[in-house]
């Protein structure tokens, strides 16, 4: 399943935009649950458009600068809603090398355990305070209809994550200390 193909559609199906404008949202909007990269981005831009999924138009900025701003097209949000609606099976568990090294690190001298696990605590409540700073942009929980209330659900299970993988860290260190 090209899963990059529906995350493009979907936020098409928000509004047009151009390949900088779908750029900026993986590294904004999407960067906490979802990555793309330039070079992934712009040929499936070109495939959705192959493909009928999409459609532009040439836009001219300035004197010479030509932008394509990208419109998702009939067929694109029939194919994105039929995905949309799709019950999938849960994925399979991301790999995390932390976990790795904590189920391996009784093979480290105690102190070098503890370290291990107070670094990663130090990082995660890094990213926790990330993401609850993120949480500011709303100011009450939006209303359902809008992409909004998507971003808000996503960006709560974000920190709920956080906050559990901080209390397990706190846990794990308290048992090292036993």
């Amino acid at each position: 399943m090209r899963t990059l193909k529906y995350a493009l559609l979907g936020l098409l199906n928000q509004q047009s935009m151009t390949g900088y404008q779908l750029m900026k949202h993986f590294e904004t909007t999407l960067r906490e649950f979802w990555s793309a990269n330039h070079s992934q981005i712009y040929p499936e831009l070109k495939r959705l458009t192959e493909e009928g999924m999409i459609e532009y138009e040439i836009e001219i900025s300035g004197t010479v600068l030509e932008k394509k701003l990208y419109t998702i097209t009939k067929a694109g949000r029939e194919s994105f809603l039929e995905w949309l609606s799709c019950d999938a099976p849960i994925g399979d568990t991301p790999k995390d090398v932390f976990r790795l090294r904590v189920f391996y690190s009784s093979s480290l001298p105690e102190h070098e355990r503890l370290e291990l696990l107070e670094n990663h605590l130090v990082r995660h409540q890094a990213r926790l305070n990330h993401l609850k700073n993120n949480q500011k942009k709303f100011d009450c929980i939006p209303d359902k209809s809008t992409n909004e209330f998507g971003d808000y659900l996503v960006l709560m299970g974000a920190i709920m994550r956080e906050e559990m993988t901080c209390e397990w860290i706190k846990k794990c260190i308290d048992l090292c200390k036993l």
